[in-house]
Formats: structure tokens, C-alpha cells, sequence
């Protein structure tokens, strides 16, 4: 089966997009996904984001990770499919899309930036701490359509990422389905830094959505931080979250911020297929 696709970006998250409103891709076979979401083997992506038909919204965006295991919700790869939807006539410039978490509306702002109304934030532990690598870690437990906990630093681009932030991500804590790392740094009230170590991607990520959203969330409510809050990604990228402030909590959650077309592609999906019998 040879696979037409278009590689995109949202804020250095990167994603294989495909159009599959015919149903016809193996979504569910999640080695021959993996395959293809390989960087050295297959296209190489954060994840896999499949543009489906939908009877309750313009379309249904279903997004797998690099492990070819399906969750519920990714923000840059949300922006980064409103974009591609649009583009393939699946949805107009304003649009809802089903997710596994629910309904979300997007919007293209113009031809580079798309803004996501986010699900509302659940499940918030601020103070909570974890024993890890000889220390405890104090950070803030949310969940923004993925759980995150969000740890606070003076200097995220010194934090062994991936060391510690595999540590958290595999805490008992956090278990079974595990947590997505951000280590952020606040630069100004509505202003902050931060690096995230992805569950799926295990590794860290060019940037995180759905970790902007939880670190801004937390340093509003917890923290003292203002709305609107600019985000700088570990990619170098700029995502603005902003909310309503009700009840002293974040509501209504906005994430927008740039999306960018790489390149397109086909690739033979048998052929990658073949590649497992050359692995020993």
C-alpha cells in the first residue's frame, strides 16, 4: 500500500499528517505505525496524525505516537491538523474536530499561526512531590487532555532531561499510564521558558502543546503568573496560552501559536513491513 503524506511542524513538534477520510490506513496495526513514525528507518515524527471522517464534527483527528500507541490529545499536533484539514478541504478556516478527549474548535488565524481551544484542565495537584535519582522533586500535577507534571526550575536548559525526566515519567506516582515532564522556568509573570520529556516519544520533544497549556495553567493559579502567557518552547518557538479567569481558576484554554509545511511524500508501506524480517 503506498501511503501519500505531508510532513509538517507545529512549534518544532513534528508530525506525519495523512489523509485518511476513506478509512483505508492500518492505524491499528501499531508496529508497522512505529515503522513508519522511525526516524531512521520510516519518515521520522513525534507522532502520526490521521484526518478520519467524523459524524459529529467537520472531521475526527486521531493521533498516534511514535510507538504507534493511540492518546487522546495532542495541542501542536491539533493546530497542526486544523491547518492540514483546511488544506485538504476537510474543514473550513473556523472548525470543530473529534478528538478522544472530545469536541474542539480551531481556528486559522492566518496562512502560519492556528489557534486551539484546549479541554478543560483536570485532576490539578499543585506541591506535589515525588522521591527520584536521590532527590524529591516538588512540581504541579495537571491533566490537559494528557497528564503532565510540571516542575520549576532557574534554568530548564541545564536540567538532564532525559535522565530525570524518564525518572518522573516511570514514577509508581504517575502509574499506569505514566506523565509527560515540562521543566519550566518563569522569566516574567506571563512569560516562560520550558523543555518537556514526552511519554510515547520517550525522549524529549521539540515542544508540547498540551505542556504549554499545563505550565502556564500552573503558574497562573499556583504560581502568580498573568494571561496572556508566551511559552518558548525547547525548539525556540513561541506558544501563547490564554484563558478566562472564573471562579480563580483557568477556563475556556487557548493555545496558538505557528504551523509550518515541510515537505510531502508516499511511501510504500510494504516496504516497511518487509524491514521486520531483516532485524534480528
Amino acid at each position: 500500500m503506498k501511503l501519500n503524506f505531508t510532513k509538517m511542524h507545529g512549534a518544532a513538534n513534528d508530525f506525519v499528517m495523512i489523509d485518511d477520510r476513506e478509512g483505508l490506513v492500518p492505524w491499528q496495526d501499531y508496529v508497522l505505525m512505529s515503522l513508519l513514525a522511525a526516524r531512521r528507518t520510516g519518515v521520522g515524527a513525534e507522532g502520526i496524525i490521521l484526518i478520519q471522517q467524523s459524524n459529529r464534527a467537520d472531521f475526527r483527528m486521531r493521533f498516534l505516537n511514535p510507538d504507534g500507541t493511540e492518546v487522546d490529545m495532542c495541542g501542536n499536533g491539533a493546530r497542526c491538523a486544523a491547518w492540514f484539514a483546511h488544506k485538504i478541504g476537510a474543514a473550513p478556516r473556523a472548525m470543530t474536530m473529534e478528538t478522544s478527549c472530545g469536541l474542539l474548535d480551531a481556528e486559522l488565524m492566518d496562512a502560519c499561526n492556528v489557534k486551539v481551544w484546549m479541554p478543560e484542565a483536570t485532576a490539578r495537584v499543585y506541591g506535589m512531590a515525588v522521591s527520584v535519582e536521590g532527590q524529591q522533586i516538588v512540581g504541579d500535577y495537571l491533566n490537559t487532555g494528557v497528564p503532565h507534571f510540571v516542575v520549576r526550575t532557574e534554568s530548564p536548559e541545564t536540567v538532564d532531561i532525559e535522565t530525570l525526566g524518564r525518572a518522573i515519567r516511570l514514577h509508581p506516582a504517575f502509574a499506569p499510564e505514566g506523565v509527560n515532564v515540562d521543566f519550566v522556568a518563569q522569566r516574567e509573570p506571563n512569560r516562560l521558558s520550558m523543555r518537556t520529556y514526552e511519554r510515547g516519544v520517550e525522549a524529549e520533544s521539540g515542544a508540547c502543546g498540551t505542556g504549554a497549556v499545563a505550565a502556564a495553567i500552573a503558574a497562573v493559579e499556583a504560581h502568580a503568573g498573568t494571561l496572556p502567557m508566551a511559552v518558548r518552547t525547547g525548539g525556540g518557538f513561541i506558544l501563547t496560552v490564554d484563558a478566562d479567569w472564573r471562579g480563580n481558576r483557568c477556563t475556556g484554554l487557548t493555545l496558538t501559536g505557528p504551523v509550518r509545511e515541510v515537505y510531502q511524500g508516499c511511501i510504500d508501506l510494504a516496504h516497511l513491513g518487509s524491514d521486520l524480517g531483516a532485524i534480528e
